[in-house]
């Protein structure tokens, strides 16, 4: 423990949410164990949530002061759940413990960035059928935001800022850990999800939104490859279930540590595509894989054994 925190004079505690912030990284190791997560993750939520609830400063006085680096000298923090702390500070928010209910909402999470209300949050949604920061970010650049009324260029210059920050990029940090997953690994994500889902191996969670019956429906996997920490889902949105894609589409949540990615793989119906599953917003990159050597397996898995398609 560094003598910052551990021994000598210090400052009296703000009055700063510590206690409710520990408290939503209590419940998020909660359901990391219920969900069969990695052992090591679950110790390393509550390890964190134990550091915070003793700590005699305000964990939103640190962030303020020094950002993400001074949230990670907290004894048991690390890039993860530094960006959890700073998630609840800035917006009352955890989304990772929202999806581990399975209670994420792409409207909810669009309105927390700059600008964005719930009627322009609903627009991103629905008019352009996105769902995560990283498809709004694509979406910004090629010019279908700013086709929708409302988005102005400051507007969109603001949401691309936001979109950076919250995402956690860190310029010049490890590859591995910072740039998004290759489409061959989240394809691979992918099909043990659906294979373990269609076997029934998965623990089930009940989401709240779009089940008045609290039928607990919805598998949930948490696997790893090398660096990075996966938890995948079926889609929960209102498009999914406008569209009847329940149970096609998969949201895909990766954490390398210092920076968490998101993306959706979907049974593509047109085009050159049709048949296979690829991670939307991906799709040049998904027929490279499916057309050269690394596809042959995808290939066969994919169209020999259809996705479902609702």
């Amino acid at each position: 423990m560094s003598a910052k925190y551990g021994g000598g004079a210090l400052p009296a505690p703000s009055p700063a949410p510590n206690s409710e912030v520990a408290r939503r990284l209590e419940e998020t190791a909660t359901l990391l164990e219920q969900q069969q997560a990695s052992p090591f993750r679950v110790r390393a939520y509550r390890n964190a949530a134990a550091a915070l609830r003793t700590l005699p400063v305000s964990v939103a006085s640190l962030y303020r002061d020094g950002g993400l680096e001074e949230l990670e000298r907290i004894p048991g923090v690390g890039p993860s759940i530094a960006r959890a702390i700073r998630a609840v500070v800035e917006t009352g928010r955890l989304p990772m413990l929202e999806r581990l209910r399975g209670e994420t909402d792409p409207v909810l999470l669009f309105a927390t960035l700059p600008g964005v209300g719930r009627g322009l949050a609903e627009r991103i949604h629905h008019d352009l059928g996105l769902d995560t920061l990283e498809e709004l970010e694509l979406a910004a650049h090629d010019g279908r935001l700013a086709a929708l009324p409302g988005f102005g260029s400051k507007r969109v210059s603001a949401i691309v800022d936001a979109i950076d920050l919250r995402l956690a990029r860190v310029r010049g940090s490890e590859p591995a850990l910072t740039f998004p997953p290759s489409v061959e690994e989240l394809l691979d994500v992918d099909r043990e999800y659906r294979d373990a889902a269609e076997i029934g191996r998965l623990p089930m969670i009940a989401p709240r939104r779009f089940n008045p019956g609290r039928r607990p429906w919805l598998p949930v996997l948490h696997t790893h490859r090398g660096p990075r920490h996966y938890t995948a889902l079926f889609s929960n949105t209102a498009q999914a279930h406008r569209l009847g894609r329940t149970h096609d589409w998969v949201v895909v949540y990766s954490d390398g540590g210092q920076e968490e990615h998101q993306a959706t793989v979907v049974t593509a119906r047109t085009g050159s595509l049709a048949g296979h599953r690829v991670v939307r917003g991906r799709e040049p990159e998904c027929l490279d894989f499916y057309q050269g050597g690394l596809g042959q397996r995808a290939r066969t898995q994919t169209v020999g054994k259809p996705a479902t398609v609702a």
